[in-house]
């Protein structure tokens, strides 16, 4: 799938091994440390049985991915990711429909994930994506850093609606 951007195109591709350090790489340049992923949790993540893993590819670079975890009828969205020049294009919600509709296959009807209490850029976007507010979780980051949990169904024939 290719995505229009400006001039320019973001293809959405299936995670590749060998994209595991260009998406830490990524991490790093994304998250404040306390968020970051070891190159050992996000290799296990993004190749465990139940991964749905997407990566966004523009020019031969990788632009953003998101990672989704397949447990039973529920799909966490482990982290989405998008550089920092790329943001505001689209393509980040293009990916969560990506995740939703591999997720609905492997039979998730319920997306989950949780996010830092101060991202409000990140609250603002699942929020736009139907995403409703199930709660809070004190130190889910650690000593007192705290996250939201945030749920929705997945449903019509893997899309999360409205995208």
């Amino acid at each position: 799938m290719t995505i229009r951007q400006g001039t320019g195109g973001v293809e959405l591709r299936e995670y590749r091994p060998s994209d595991i350090l260009a998406l830490f790489r990524l991490d790093q340049v994304c998250f404040e440390p306390r968020f970051q992923f070891s190159l050992h949790a996000m290799r296990d993540f993004a190749e465990a049985p139940g991964a749905v893993s997407v990566v966004a590819e523009a020019g031969g670079e990788v632009a953003g991915f998101a990672i989704g975890e397949v447990e039973g009828n529920v799909c966490y969205l482990v982290t989405i990711d998008v550089d920092p020049g790329w943001r505001q294009g689209g393509f980040a919600r293009s990916m969560m429909g990506w995740i939703a509709e591999k997720a609905w296959a492997m039979g998730a009807r319920r997306m989950e994930l949780h996010v830092f209490v101060e991202n409000a850029a990140a609250i603002r976007f699942y929020e736009r994506l139907g995403f409703g507010l199930v709660g809070a979780v004190p130190d889910f980051y650690g000593d007192g850093v705290d996250a939201l949990y945030y749920a929705r169904g997945i449903d019509f024939g893997g899309l999360v609606r409205p995208i």
